[in-house]
C-alpha cells in the first residue's frame, strides 16, 4: 500500500490535483481520505460556540482518529470515516464505508502537519498556488456552497485564513517530497506526478 499526503492552502487546487491523480490510477485502486472529515466532534458545543471555531488552526483536527484509520487501512482493515457539516460546524450521523486500497490519498491544509502522520506517508506533495487566485477560488466557493457572503469571506481571510496560512500551512512545504506549482493549472507536473504514482503501483 502507498500512502500519499497532498497539502497546500485553501483554494490551491489540491481537489483537483487529487481528482486527476485518482483517475489516471486503474478502476479502485485509490481511496481519498479529506483531512475536512476529520475535524473534531463539536456536539458538546453551542451553535454560537462552533461558529467560533478557527477551522485553520491544527488544534480543529482529530489527528488521533485520523492516524489510527490510516494505521487500520494500512493492516488492511476497512475503516468509517467520519463526515463533516460546514453549515452546522460539526460531525454527521452518517459514515463513509472505505475499504482499503493500493493507494490512500490523504488531501488537506494539513495533511503534512502532523508527524505521525507524516511519517505514515511515502510520498509528500504541496500544491502551491499564489494567494491572490486562493482567494478567488475561496470567495467563489464560499459564497456558492457555504451561503457566506464576500464581506465574510474577506474578513475570515484577512483575520484568519491569511495568518493561518503563513503560520501552520506554508511551513509545511520544507516536509514535501514534490512541490507543484499553480495547482490544478500545472499539467505537467500533474503528469510527471501521475507517471510516478502509476510507477509505484505497478511495483506493487
Amino acid at each position: 500500500m502507498t500512502i500519499i499526503g497532498i497539502a497546500g492552502g485553501t483554494g490551491s487546487g489540491k481537489t483537483t490535483v487529487v481528482r486527476k491523480i485518482a483517475k489516471a490510477l486503474p478502476p479502485h485502486c485509490a481511496a481519498v481520505i479529506p483531512l475536512d472529515s476529520y475535524y473534531n466532534d463539536t456536539s458538546d458545543l453551542t451553535p454560537e460556540e462552533r461558529k467560533a471555531i478557527n477551522f485553520d488552526h491544527p488544534d480543529a483536527f482529530d489527528w488521533k482518529l485520523l492516524t489510527e484509520h490510516i494505521k487500520k487501512l494500512k493492516n488492511g482493515e476497512a475503516i468509517e470515516q467520519p463526515t463533516y457539516s460546514y453549515i452546522e460546524s460539526n460531525r454527521q450521523k452518517e459514515t463513509i464505508h472505505v475499504e482499503p486500497k493500493p493507494v490512500i490519498i490523504i488531501e488537506g491544509i494539513m495533511t503534512l502537519h502532523y508527524k505521525k502522520l507524516r511519517d505514515m506517508m511515502d510520498l509528500k506533495i504541496f500544491v502551491d498556488t499564489d494567494s491572490d487566485v486562493r482567494l478567488i477560488r475561496n470567495i467563489r466557493r464560499d459564497v456558492v456552497e457555504r451561503g457566506r457572503t464576500v464581506d465574510m469571506v474577506l474578513d475570515r481571510y484577512e483575520k484568519v485564513l491569511k495568518p493561518m496560512h503563513e503560520q501552520f500551512i506554508e511551513p509545511t512545504k520544507k516536509f514535501a517530497d514534490i512541490i507543484v506549482p499553480q495547482g490544478g493549472e500545472n499539467r505537467t507536473g500533474i503528469n510527471i506526478l501521475k507517471t510516478y504514482i502509476e510507477g509505484i503501483v505497478t511495483e506493487v
